[in-house]
């Protein structure tokens, strides 16, 4: 490095020879006249020759080194700043041996300002800040806008940029506000000169050497991250093209790029830039940041000191460049402005917009945009599973788009003031300014996340730039814990190391599909895994969290040695998933994000054992580094994973993790049910009881019970039985509220009711019986609480009760078991039952009181479930047609003519057939039917009996009892009526004129009618001998008893059983073109030729749509459909 760069003394005037009295007083004398000039454009220089010019600067170079106690220094500043401008656009003032070489005068002039910045007493007047900001301010216009500048005086300046940095940024004490104004200015600078005069390689290498010296400043951090975050947003569409995911970074930082920057220069600009910095784990060895002059213990007893947090920026400025080169970006939407830790500069802060999941509404909490909204899947060719964003980051700049870098908004004259650092004095008080940090981190985006672009780079590539980094500062206290260094051991740098580590994943967990990465890569990558997943005392939670948050899809890109990585990762999901607090994880990271990412890490991990059981895991390690090496198979790993799958089931209270669980849990059943044909049960079954003791502990289940249903058993009946009591024991107790859960809880159990294992029948009863007092808990609750949520609840539950009942059958013949289904339809049904607390109400004191429609219409589809299962309704066959029912009649005629067939609503046709399969039928109509509709072909035989089968008397016994003894005496007692047609009084009455209208029948008898009337009467006396016998001996009488008639053993069946249904009416039989209305019922002519081969056809369509899809895998570099189906894949 050039000692006259790094040099803390300026340029020297003449005038320091003398008394400093005197030269104060030719100063005062000289900056006066000079600086009344200034400002007035009709005045002219005072100087008119080089002499007169040179020693002017002479006097204007001791006045900068005067103290503030006058105006001479802000009139040196303000004469030099005016002159600079000679470089720009000459005015008056200026003297005219500047105008005709500015050059010259301007790299003297710079060297002159140096002594403005040297240290001073009362450095942190605010005078002298102004002063500072009007200097940078006057180099910042004369390098945006001067074209007349030569090389040298580009030097000149970054030379003067370069040193006034060092003079004040170099020293272990903090700078104040004016840091980041130095560093904007010198990077906006540099930026300059490399689009119109390159700076040279010694002046790069300088630039590097001095920075290194000032990254124990807050601002060095924040304005390198900035600056290098604009040029790799030119940098990626120069080198990937417009296709690859735009990095967008806010416009004021984009703009500090030149517009006329050659494209040829972008590339070795960035690179120069990125290793400006250096390495940011030199941070942590206090010896290479802080100045020799200053010693190390005084550094690390200052309460001040912010090297973790300036290690944490740096660090997360690389997270986002990583992400810039893997193409993932996110956009922001929100603003907010807040405290930087450690600084009280501010920044606006960004937050994503707020959207449900899973049907959930979601609160806003940090880093859950850091997870993928779905489950786990391969990644195909030439992309990756979507890569979280790191735990630990940094609030980003103003801008409309995330990916931007940790720094604070560009500082111009218009926003400089005055501030003052106060840091945290303890590492508590860090931790809860970085908790504050992190919680303004983006909320969990619902929404799929943008996965790594196709056209990004190889992970190697992204590893020759970082990896060096990357590493180093992942394995920052094992590397430097045998030096005994106070400040790594220190928890904050935990926050810098956390997040390399949760880069390192992202960047292997975006594998592309057969890319090759180095062994050198991969061993040194598992090496911070296993160190940094160490569940030890000793180990750092928030690098635990950043591991498990960026390794949710890192078991599903296929690299190479991954299971080495299993029995740290399980002991780390031990260490999360088991514990219902995670007190030591709140400080940095929401508890239900840090435990979703395991529950995905979980998904990805409970397939291994599974599928690759045989495959030897072997100790690769010491035991040194991990006290989780294992030896063994694979297949020894499953017990471990079921028993914190089930643990982390048990602790769990997020909805949203409660339904992955659940999933899981149903995959995992399935997948051991599939599996066992492949012999593997056995070796497995025994550390699996091992394994899921302590759940039967947790479920009260004694062991003498447990050993009842697990002798003998295999591995998927254990895990059914166990995650079946597990889930009946949760619905019906902590899960009851939840909607959501219950819903998944409901979709779960019917799903393990279609799983084919072989237990007691008892195990599936209890499940039954727990559905059914879910049911009667949901359906007891108030009326305020019902809702259309609730009632979905309900119906679900119904439907989960068919699935069991259809699927087990058997269950219906165990009476408690049917009693008590058919209890719980009564309920839907009617909304009470008829059997409550020892009393019975029949069913016409019951009111019609369902929960809902939907509720009731799901009961009653349960019924007709048992109705089916049970032949209580029975149901020969769904493939059963004329032909076949025909040849099991047993008849010797089996012609189809038979059948009656009739057309219901133009959209069902009806076959009848008026025949019994069953000889105790053939008392009763019935009748067999074949229904063809929109849902295929069904067979149903029916009967219409007025009693049970069972018990019938074989003897027909009266309707009608006979009479007995007493009313027959009865009967015999008779009393004589006279009837009369008038009333009584009916004579008495005084007859009117009305009368006598009508004539008397004797008046209007004619001859015929007089003989009609004699026939009459002779057989009304004829009748009245005959009746009055009786009255005369009423002992002789007989009286016969009414008895019905024989029943009738012949019966139109089709005839009543389309009357019943109230499709055979006076309406529906009438001629369709009277009424102009079609008829519902129409019967068809069976003896039309062709008619049972069209039967046959349409037999044979299917009742669904199918439709067929074919899935080919694409290889990598294949794009076209002609390369997918070819067969060189």
């Amino acid at each position: 490095m050039d000692r006259s760069l790094c040099g803390g003394r300026g340029q020297v005037s003449v005038l320091s020879c003398f008394p400093p009295s005197v030269g104060r007083d030719i100063a005062v004398a000289v900056v006066k006249p000079l600086g009344a000039g200034l400002g007035n454009p009709g005045t002219r220089s005072l100087l008119c020759t080089d002499k007169q010019v040179k020693w002017t600067m002479e006097v204007l170079c001791y006045g900068l080194t005067l103290p503030l106690e006058g105006d001479t220094v802000k009139l040196c500043v303000d004469i030099y700043t005016d002159w600079l401008m000679a470089l720009v656009s000459p005015r008056d003032s200026t003297p005219p041996p500047i105008s005709r070489d500015p050059n010259l005068y301007v790299q003297k002039i710079l060297r002159h300002l140096f002594n403005l910045f040297l240290p001073r007493s009362d450095q942190v007047n605010l005078v002298y800040l102004s002063l500072y900001q009007q200097v940078l301010c006057a180099v910042q216009v004369l390098a945006r806008e001067s074209t007349m500048m030569s090389r040298d005086t580009w030097e000149t300046l970054l030379h003067f940029l370069l040193r006034i940095n060092h003079a004040m940024l170099s020293p272990a004490t903090a700078a104040g506000g004016v840091s980041d104004l130095l560093m904007a200015v010198l990077l906006e600078v540099w930026l300059l000169s490399c689009s119109r005069c390159f700076p040279s390689r010694s002046l790069w290498q300088t630039c590097r050497q001095m920075l290194s010296s000032w990254r124990h400043q807050p601002a060095v951090v924040e304005q390198w991250c900035r600056v290098v975050a604009a040029l790799t947003s030119r940098l990626l569409q120069l080198t990937f093209g417009p296709s690859f995911p735009h990095f967008k970074v806010p416009e004021e930082d984009a703009a500090l790029i030149p517009e006329d920057m050659d494209d040829k220069r972008i590339p070795q600009t960035w690179f120069r830039f990125l290793h400006l910095f250096s390495n940011p784990v030199e941070l942590s060895r206090t010896a290479a940041v802080v100045p020799s002059q200053v010693s190390q213990g005084e550094v690390l007893r200052r309460g001040d000191s912010q090297l973790p947090n300036i290690f944490f920026k740096a660090m997360s400025g690389l997270r986002i460049l990583v992400d810039a080169f893997l193409g993932v970006t996110v956009e922001n939407k929100e603003t907010i402005e807040q405290l930087l830790p450690n600084t009280e500069m501010t920044t606006r802060l960004h937050f994503r917009d707020r959207l449900p999941s899973f049907g959930i509404s979601v609160t806003k909490s940090p880093f859950r945009d850091r997870l993928p909204s779905y489950g786990i899947s391969r990644p195909r060719s030439g992309s990756a599973p979507p890569t979280p964003v790191n735990v630990l980051s940094v609030p980003s700049s103003p801008s409309s788009t995330s990916s931007s870098p940790p720094y604070n908004r560009q500082v111009t004259a218009a926003n400089f003031s005055k501030t003052t650092n106060k840091t945290p004095t303890s590492p508590s008080s860090y931790w809860k300014s970085f908790s504050q940090l992190s919680s303004f981190s983006s909320p969990f985006c619902s929404s799929l996340r943008p996965s790594p672009s196709p056209l990004r780079c190889n992970v190697d590539s992204l590893l020759h730039l970082f990896g060096c980094w990357l590493f180093d500062a992942a394995l920052i206290s094992r590397d430097s814990a045998g030096q005994g260094d106070v400040a790594v051991m220190s928890n904050g740098w935990a926050a810098g190391r956390a997040e390399a580590c949760g880069t390192l994943c992202r960047i292997f967990s975006c594998r592309k599909t057969a890319e090759d990465i180095l062994s050198v890569y991969l061993s040194r990558f598992y090496l911070v895994l296993i160190q940094g997943l160490q569940a030890s005392e000793k180990a750092s939670s928030p690098v635990l969290a950043s591991i498990l948050l960026n390794s949710t899809s890192l078991f599903c890109c296929d690299l190479r040695g991954v299971n080495i990585l299993l029995p740290p990762f399980i002991s780390a999901l031990e260490n999360v998933l088991l514990d219902r607090e995670l007190l030591k994880f709140k400080n940095f990271v929401t508890p239900v994000d840090l435990r979703r990412a395991s529950i995905l890490v979980l998904l990805s991990l409970l397939p291994i054992p599974m599928h690759f059981g045989s495959i030897q895991l072997e100790e690769l390690l010491d035991r040194k580094l991990s006290a989780d090496a294992a030896t063994g198979t694979l297949l020894s790993l499953k017990p471990r994973l079921i028993s914190v799958l089930i643990g982390a089931l048990q602790t769990e209270a997020d909805t949203c993790n409660i339904q992955l669980l659940l999933a899981a849990m149903l995959n995992l059943v399935q997948d051991s049910a599939v599996l066992e044909p492949a012999g593997r049960t056995q070796q497995e079954t025994e550390p699996l009881l091992t394994g899921t003791s302590k759940l039967k502990q947790a479920l009260g289940a004694s062991q003498t019970s447990a050993n009842r249903w697990t002798r003998g058993s295999n591995a998927a009946a254990v895990l059914w039985v166990q995650f079946l009591r597990l889930l009946t024991q949760r619905l019906t107790s902590q899960w009851r509220n939840d909607s959501a859960v219950c819903l998944s809880a409901l979709e779960v159990l019917g799903g393990l009711a279609k799983v084919e294992v072989r237990v007691e029948e008892s195990e599936r009863m209890r499940v039954v019986s727990s559905v059914c007092t879910y049911i009667v808990f949901q359906c007891s609750r108030p009326p305020p609480l019902h809702s259309r949520d609730l009632h979905s609840i309900i119906v679900a539950a119904f439907q989960c009760l068919n699935v069991w009942l259809t699927q087990h059958p058997t269950l219906l013949g165990h009476k408690e078991c049917l009693l008590e289904v058919l209890e719980i339809v009564e309920l839907g049904i009617s909304g009470m039952k008829s059997r409550q607390e020892q009393k019975v109400r029949c069913k016409e004191e019951k009111d019609q009181n369902p929960a809902s429609l939907r509720v009731k219409e799901a009961a009653e589809a349960t019924l007709s479930c048992v109705m089916q299962v049970s032949e209580a309704f029975p149901f020969v066959s769904g493939f059963l047609n004329e032909d076949v029912l025909l040849r099991s009649s047993c008849q010797s005629d089996s012609s189809l003519e038979k059948f009656r067939y009739f057309v219901l609503e133009s959209s069902m046709i009806l076959a009848f057939w008026e025949q019994t399969l069953r000889r105790e039928q053939a008392q009763y109509p019935s009748l067999i039917m074949v229904i063809r509709g929109p849902s295929g072909r069904h067979t149903w035989s029916l009967e219409l009996c007025p009693k049970p089968h069972e018990g019938q008397a074989d003897t027909q016994e009266p309707l009608i009892p006979e009479q007995h003894s007493m009313a027959q005496e009865d009967a015999r007692i008779q009393t004589v009526i006279k009837q009369q047609l008038l009333p009584e009084c009916f004579d008495t009455v005084p007859s009117v004129k009305a009368d006598h209208s009508i004539p008397i029948l004797h008046e209007t008898i004619t001859e015929e009618v007089q003989q009609q009337l004699e026939h009459l009467q002779t057989a009304l006396k004829r009748q009245q001998q005959i009746e009055a016998r009786p009255q005369a001996s009423s002992r002789s009488a007989v009286t016969m008893t009414c008895r019905p008639p024989p029943p009738v053993t012949h019966f139109q069946a089709a005839r009543l059983f389309l009357s019943h249904l109230g499709l055979l009416t006076s309406e529906s039989v009438k001629d369709p073109g009277i009424s102009g209305v079609p008829a519902p019922l129409v019967a068809l002519d069976s003896s039309l030729p062709g008619f049972f081969d069209s039967l046959r056809n349409l037999d044979q369509q299917p009742s669904r749509i199918y439709d067929s899809t074919f899935i080919f895998y694409m290889g990598a570099g294949q794009r076209t459909e002609a390369e997918a189906t070819s067969l060189g894949l």
